[in-house]
């Protein structure tokens, strides 16, 4: 009887274990378990290279939402993603929204500019200012081609 008490604790303490392993994991690789209270923006850009579904959105380096969906517009040739702002973070209808990078080689993120607009976006509105991805390849063939710009 108690070898089998033994037993039924330490799998109970293991079931414990890998369940608070699973919600690190989750935690950490920039998951939610549950959907925290915001609203949903859309954004259209020319290039998006490098971003990805729950990748997040910066305001100020402050980790204000995260990306939900990233669908291609055929009509305009143009990268639609669905941004998920967090509840109490103003988003002005003039504000920017552009793709950069964390770092050099990082990974890519949308950086929210605040706009000079009094007026607010609202569930569902579409921000209209946007600067895409610089790609680093596009760069650096550039500058080769081109002769690093001297003529």
């Amino acid at each position: 009887m108690k070898k089998l008490n033994v037993q039924m604790l330490t799998g109970i303490f293991v079931l414990l274990g890998i369940a608070a392993f699973a919600y690190q994991a989750i935690t950490i690789g920039g998951a939610s378990v549950r959907q925290t209270p915001g609203y949903t923006l859309t954004a259209r850009f020319d290039s998006i290279s490098g971003l990805r579904v729950g990748g997040i959105i910066e305001a100020a380096g402050v980790r204000v939402g995260t990306i939900t969906s990233i669908k291609f517009d055929p009509d305009n040739y143009k990268a639609i993603v669905n941004l998920r702002i967090n509840e109490g973070v103003p988003v002005q209808q003039d504000a920017i929204a552009s793709v950069r990078t964390q770092g050099i080689i990082g990974e890519k993120y949308i950086k929210l500019s605040a706009g000079g607009f009094p007026e607010l976006l609202t569930d569902g509105m579409e921000i209209h200012e946007t600067e895409s991805a610089v790609s680093l390849e596009e760069l650096v063939s550039k500058y080769i081609f081109d002769g690093g710009g001297k003529k």
